[in-house]
């Protein structure tokens, strides 16, 4: 057994999306995603009244359970934008919901 984060993306209506991380402890990459879509699929229909989107990334963290500081997720991306181009365009287009 190891622990692994899992990302999952839902739409919560038209033009509304959000990003889950959650953390399991699971076999493997497979197993994880496994358990992360079936919460996903709940959580998509009982809670926020939407729709899971079908896309679950999962990143192994290894086999302790983490502690603070620990990395939990890490998606690598090649792009040729520039550095304020990329962050616009990922990160901050000023559709963002943050509490």
């Amino acid at each position: 057994m190891g622990w692994y984060s899992v990302r999952c993306v839902f739409q919560w209506s038209a033009g509304v999306y959000e990003e889950r991380i959650l953390l399991w402890e699971a076999g493997d990459f497979d197993e994880a995603i496994e358990l992360a879509e079936s919460e996903a699929r709940e959580y998509a229909h009982g809670i926020i009244g939407g729709r899971y989107l079908g896309l679950a990334q999962s990143f192994e963290i290894g086999h302790t359970r983490p502690n603070g500081g620990d990395e939990l997720y890490s998606l690598v991306r090649t792009s040729e934008l520039d550095v304020e181009n990329y962050v616009s365009r990922f990160f901050d287009s000023g559709g963002e919901h943050t509490q």
